[in-house]
């Protein structure tokens, strides 16, 4: 912990980093004690681009979409509105996407918020807590008439990530540097994304999949779950879905008692 004097200096020296309207604090001192002004500007252009810089490593697919300066110039405005929280930068960011949603320059993409909330939860699975898959052997083992009460333990990895628009194969098309292909944005897709092992992988959800991965994650039954899926998509296939969560290693155990 830092002293108290410490901390009383940071409660001055920091207000006015993100701010360039805003003077040096007096607290700022050269040799001599003579105002710093100047390195105190030098300093808090540093900080922003360390930011800026650090939004760019966690949405490289957005910049490549928007450009570098069209990027630079948006992350600058999130940098000023919403300062740092953690002092680990791959935490920071975790409101550019609803930032972008309201981003007035960027309502011609109404697709690149969604892409965006794909990019945080690709980093989000990748920094997960371990953990060992639910083997298809072991849901096998459930008797057949208990299979609709049984409960299942999310991966700390999973993520869901529900779009109105083709955000998950837009992802796939900018995260390398293959050349861009023209996409059809206006399909809705829902993306589930996992780290079962060292690599994140981003799947496009089937037609009700989306509702059966969250009804399970959120704790509901097997069958709670299905029907909710049902309900919302006539066409969900539960095998097809349980098969595709269980190989992308969504879930890791059963809960207790319920297998």
């Amino acid at each position: 912990m830092l002293p108290e004097q410490d901390l009383s200096f940071a409660a001055v020296f920091a207000p006015a980093l993100l701010d360039p309207a805003q003077t040096a604090p007096a607290i700022v001192t050269g040799p001599n004690g003579k105002a710093a002004g100047k390195r105190y500007a030098v300093y808090r252009n540093n900080v922003t681009v360390s930011l800026i810089e650090a939004l760019a490593a966690i949405y490289p697919a957005v910049q490549r979409i928007t450009g570098p300066d069209f990027f630079r110039a948006m992350a600058r405005f999130h940098v000023r509105s919403s300062p740092p929280t953690s002092p680990l930068l791959f935490e920071y960011g975790r409101a550019f996407p609803d930032f972008i949603a309201g981003y007035e320059h960027a309502q011609t993409m109404p697709w690149l918020a969604d892409v965006a909330r794909i990019e945080r939860a690709w980093l989000d699975a990748y920094h997960a807590r371990d953990a060992v898959p639910l083997s298809t052997a072991r849901l096998s083992a459930i008797a057949p008439d208990r299979l609709a009460d049984t409960v299942f333990i999310p991966h700390p990895a999973m993520r869901i990530v529900r779009s109105s628009f083709a955000a998950v194969m837009i992802f796939a098309a900018n995260r390398d540097n293959a050349p861009a292909a023209r996409i059809d944005a206006s399909t809705p897709e829902d993306a589930l994304i996992t780290r079962p092992e060292f690599d994140v992988a981003v799947r496009h959800l089937p037609p009700g999949g989306a509702v059966f991965a969250a009804s399970l994650a959120s704790g509901q039954s097997l069958g709670e779950a299905a029907s909710a899926a049902l309900e919302a998509s006539p066409e969900f296939d539960i095998a097809s879905n349980i098969a595709g969560l269980i190989e992308a290693g969504a879930f890791t155990s059963l809960a207790p008692g319920d297998a």
